[in-house]
């Protein structure tokens, strides 16, 4: 089972190390200088690029038939309703992101439109900070985190799985929050003291 965890972490690895150089604002900024404003078109690309990509490497990955564990009754529906309950909450953090302009949808029409700005590269970023945005820098990443580990059966290929997915997310969040600090600088350098990184912080 080594190498079937050394094959999936390796695919996984390409799947990220693609994934993040595409997402880089250095690469966009080189490629806006090349199409110009059909950048515009990017966003969208890449997500369905990602998709497709994802879906690849999870049909050539390996999948030794082997149970971590299988939780008994009714511990298991216990966990199932908090997997829910963090897919309900991660739906209500979407809310406070613009998911048309996420999924590169805006873009196309703003350039279907003529009014596509280049300057915006592949995404018109804003910096709200409201609802679960006030307490976690990264909401989206923390609650699916929650979805992805709450998991009644746990097989060996998804115990791998979990373990490259969760690297990711904070491996991420590193670059992410290097581009969102080159676009919004002093405002986001506050909202790094101000906020924790994945973690809420309540005090009494």
């Amino acid at each position: 089972m080594f190498l079937d965890a050394l094959i999936i972490t390796s695919l996984f690895l390409v799947f990220a190390i693609s994934h993040s150089i595409l997402a880089s604002h250095k690469f966009k900024l080189a490629l806006t200088k090349k199409i110009g404003d059909k950048i515009a078109f990017y966003r969208l690309f890449y997500n369905l690029s990602a998709i497709l990509f994802f879906m690849l490497i999870y049909f050539v990955s390996p999948k030794p038939n082997y149970i971590i564990y299988d939780l008994a009754f009714p511990v298991d529906i216990i966990i199932v309703i908090l997997q829910i309950f963090s897919g309900i909450i991660l739906l209500w953090t979407s809310k406070f992101i613009n998911m048309r302009e996420f999924l590169g949808l805006t873009q196309v029409n703003r350039f279907s439109k003529g009014t596509y700005s280049i300057e915006d590269l592949d995404e018109k970023l804003e910096l709200r900070i409201e609802g679960p945005f006030k307490y976690s820098r990264h909401p989206i990443y923390l609650f699916s985190s929650l979805f992805l580990i709450l998991r009644p059966t746990m097989d060996f290929f998804y115990l791998i799985f979990l373990i490259n997915m969760l690297l990711y997310f904070y491996i991420g969040s590193y670059f992410e929050e290097k581009k969102l600090v080159i676009v919004f600088g002093d405002a986001y350098r506050q909202y790094q003291k101000d906020v924790p990184k994945i973690f809420p912080k309540f005090t009494l």
